[in-house]
């Protein structure tokens, strides 16, 4: 197995270990994210329904400074959006990232706006 097909590996394995603990229904959707080099896009999914509740990206937004501050403005704009849906509980889906960062910096803004997880 050469070093990429390797990391893909380890990556999905994380990934679902994650998935597998953490499931969201319609009282408490899935606050998942998604991180790439570019854009963050955060989204509540009930998966009870297949559903996603709230959809939130930077793609085709003019958002402004660093990835870090791009993602405490999604993380406070998914929670705002949330909070008009009245949804206060999530659980939060971190996929394979480490909560670091801009997965972290989301996460606070989200809950500094009301969301709970």
């Amino acid at each position: 197995m050469d070093r990429l097909a390797k990391n893909k590996f380890l990556k999905q394995r994380r990934r679902n270990r994650v998935r597998a603990k953490i499931n969201g229904t319609s009282d408490r959707p899935r606050l998942s994210v998604k991180i790439s080099n570019y854009h963050i896009t955060a989204q509540l999914i009930d998966d009870v329904n297949n559903h996603t509740l709230i959809y939130v990206s930077t793609v085709g937004t003019k958002i402004n400074g660093t990835m870090t501050e791009k993602a405490a403005k999604i993380g406070s704009e998914i929670a705002k959006k949330a909070q008009i849906a009245k949804i206060k509980h999530v659980v939060f889906d971190k996929g394979d990232k480490l909560y670091h960062g801009r997965i972290k910096a989301l996460a606070e803004a989200a809950r500094k706006e009301g969301l709970e997880f």
